[in-house]
C-alpha cells in the first residue's frame, strides 16, 4: 500500500467516471470498504471491520484489492504509531 507521513492525499469523487470503472471491477466487500472510507478521517483496519460489519479478514481482502486498484492509501496513525490508517486516494 503506498504510505505517505504527509497529509491525506487528494479525496476520490464516487461521482468521477474512472473511479466508478475502477471499482466496478472489485468485490463487494471492496466496495463496501471504500464506501466507508468516503468522506471520513483515516480508519485503522479494525475500525473499518467495526463500521463496515465486516470480519478483519475481509476487511484486510479488500484494503488488498483497493491497493492493485490504486484507490486507497495508508499512513502511520498518529494516535499509535503500531497502526496503520487507510484513506482513498486517487493515485492515477
Amino acid at each position: 500500500m503506498s504510505t505517505t507521513t504527509e497529509g491525506v492525499q487528494p479525496e476520490l469523487s464516487f461521482a468521477d467516471s474512472a473511479v466508478r470503472d475502477r471499482l466496478k471491477e472489485l468485490p463487494p466487500s471492496a466496495k463496501l470498504v471504500a464506501k466507508v472510507l468516503e468522506g471520513s478521517r483515516p480508519l485503522s483496519q479494525g475500525e473499518l471491520a467495526e463500521q463496515s460489519l465486516l470480519p478483519d479478514r475481509t476487511v484486510r481482502y479488500a484494503l488488498n484489492r483497493l491497493d492493485e486498484a490504486d484507490l486507497v492509501g495508508s499512513r502511520y496513525s498518529f494516535r499509535d504509531a503500531r497502526k496503520q490508517v487507510y484513506f482513498l486516494s486517487d493515485q492515477r
